[in-house]
């Protein structure tokens, strides 16, 4: 047999070396540099536009606000014993101090455009005061009406000087020092967020005329505007004002047309646009004065609860004026005008129990979304709408007019105002490394926790104030039940100790600190004194240490 010969096979030549294949898990698209100011701003803080458009945007600052005042006076003054025409004066009232202290504020606190209105954290505490009195035996309902305001007086006016102190001995400057992006996140996210149920729930009580007052929004303000340039610039500053008008019209009709005739009681009360009984109760003129209802009552018991209302007060303004700075295109406000506006807040405060309101006041989360919805942060806008509400406070037949608007039709708007506030506080994270599992677990606990606490604690509420917590000490329960129920409050507990806590100074950078830092010192950067100074040049004669 002949041998065979077995050949190699030749060799397989690789392929030319070429460029790398793409990585799909880089982005191809653009990447977007973080901003310390936004730049869609029509007008920023210390900018102004024209006086005739000025004084219609501040009609429609206190038309937003009138909302919240109109449900506080409707959910207190019945338990209170209070008729229609004690709840016009409440109403009354409420305006006249929100006027004073906005421009306290604007003037001399946080120097923010940012409306000051009555605030819900004082509601568990003034239920527990009702709550005391309703067994008790009054000649009429008017006095026992008139007994627990005095009482609710005495309480503020205690409870104040909390705010004072924090704010004018630098406590609360010094603890905002322990913020960071990573922290400041949830809080400003859940000052929006945690107002859910003055939101659809409050639609839903009249879909007839909140779904279409939400659609009609949405659309006129956002899509109806870019059909023309004329169009663009009314609807985007003055659609909420020309919905207000259709849908309020709409209701009316409705209302005169028996739609509602037999409804049920609640559906009446939320639909009807001649169910608050505002008009017909309201004084022609009435201005408001110190000790109006008498003298103040101060019963320890009751002011340790409303001192927890103070303190949630403080932490649900203080998120807000960090979405305020954002959205007026100021830098974050510093540490010394945090610890300033809440000093200035306690003394609002102060003068609230003197002249007799039913609640103390906090930044107006709704007015602050309207920053942003209508694209102007102008400071001089808010303070014209204190002209609106000290004036319609005292010509009580006008203001009544307006505050007849039905509720559904200003939750359509909170549910819009509200997101916008709560989408801000993301923008924030955008300083800090989103990329650390460190941080996203901060971030995803702290949020969580400051929505569930709070809503535990809601769900677990009597009407008549009583919360989870019961011990024997009523006044403890009040503070606990209080300042849980708030979820800023929450958020600031949580966020600030585990920010801190956990690797704090390792993870300074990924924090986002080296951007921080700058500006919560007073001069840390050089715009701290543009947005922040006070006026008429009162930082050069009064000393630093009560700046």
């Amino acid at each position: 047999m002949g041998e065979e010969h077995h050949h190699a096979p030749p060799p397989v030549q690789a392929p030319p070396a070429g460029p790398p294949p793409p990585n799909l898990a880089l982005s191809r698209g653009p990447v977007w540099n973080p901003a310390e100011q936004l730049l869609q701003l029509h007008y920023c803080i210390h900018s102004n536009p024209s006086w005739p458009e000025a004084l219609l945007l501040g009609f429609q600052h206190y038309i937003v606000m009138l909302g919240t005042t109109v449900l506080i006076a409707t959910t207190l003054v019945p338990a209170m014993g209070g008729n229609h025409g004690d709840k016009a004066r409440v109403i009354q009232s409420l305006l006249f101090m929100s006027g004073v202290n906005t421009l306290l504020q604007t003037l001399f606190g946080s120097r923010l455009p940012t409306v000051m209105g009555g605030s819900f954290a004082f509601l568990l505490p003034v239920l527990s005061i009702i709550n005391d009195y309703t067994d008790r035996t009054f000649p009429s309902e008017h006095e026992r009406f008139v007994y627990t305001i005095r009482t609710i007086q005495g309480s503020l006016i205690v409870s104040s000087f909390v705010n004072i102190f924090l704010g004018f001995s630098k406590t609360w400057g010094n603890l905002a020092r322990l913020f960071s992006p990573i922290s400041i996140v949830p809080v400003v996210c859940v000052v929006g967020l945690g107002l859910f149920s003055r939101g659809f729930p409050l639609l839903a009580n009249c879909v007839q005329i909140g779904l279409p007052m939400l659609i009609l929004l949405v659309i006129t303000q956002q899509y109806l505007k870019r059909l023309h340039h004329a169009a663009h610039h009314v609807l985007e500053r003055f659609a909420l004002l020309l919905c207000i008008a259709v849908i309020w019209a709409f209701a009316a009709i409705l209302t005169v047309a028996g739609a509602y005739n037999t409804a049920k009681t609640q559906t009446q009360v939320s639909c009807r646009t001649d169910r608050s009984y505002l008009m017909s109760s309201a004084p022609w003129i009435k201005v408001p004065y110190p000790f109006q209802w008498g003298t103040p009552i101060f019963r320890a018991s009751h002011v340790f609860g409303m001192m927890g209302a103070a303190l949630v007060s403080s932490a649900e303004s203080t998120g807000a004026f960090f979405a305020a700075a954002r959205l007026s295109g100021a830098t974050p406000p510093p540490a010394h005008v945090l610890s300033r506006s809440i000093g200035f807040q306690g003394i609002g405060m102060l003068i609230e129990g003197i002249f007799g309101s039913v609640v103390g006041t906090t930044v107006s989360v709704e007015n602050v979304g309207l920053l942003g919805l209508t694209h102007i942060g102008s400071r001089r806008v808010v303070q014209i709408s204190c002209g609106f509400m000290i004036f319609f406070s005292i010509f009580g037949k006008f203001g009544a007019f307006f505050a007849s608007i039905p509720l559904p039709i200003f939750a359509a708007i909170y549910c819009v105002l509200f997101g916008i506030v709560a989408a801000v506080g993301i923008s924030f994270i955008q300083f800090a490394n989103t990329n650390s599992i460190r941080n996203i677990y901060v971030l995803g606990i702290t949020l969580f926790l400051a929505i569930s606490v709070q809503q535990y604690f809601v769900n677990n509420t009597a009407p008549d104030g009583h919360g989870p917590v019961k011990t024997d000490g009523g006044w403890f329960n009040d503070i606990l039940n209080t300042i849980f129920s708030s979820s800023p409050t929450v958020a600031i507990i949580v966020g600030t100790l585990i920010d801190n806590t956990l690797e704090g100074k390792s993870k300074a950078v990924d924090r986002g600190l080296p951007w921080w830092v700058p500006f919560q010192n007073r001069k840390g950067d050089v715009r701290n004194d543009e947005f922040y100074r006070l006026p008429l040049r009162i930082n050069e004669y009064m000393p630093t240490r009560f700046l």
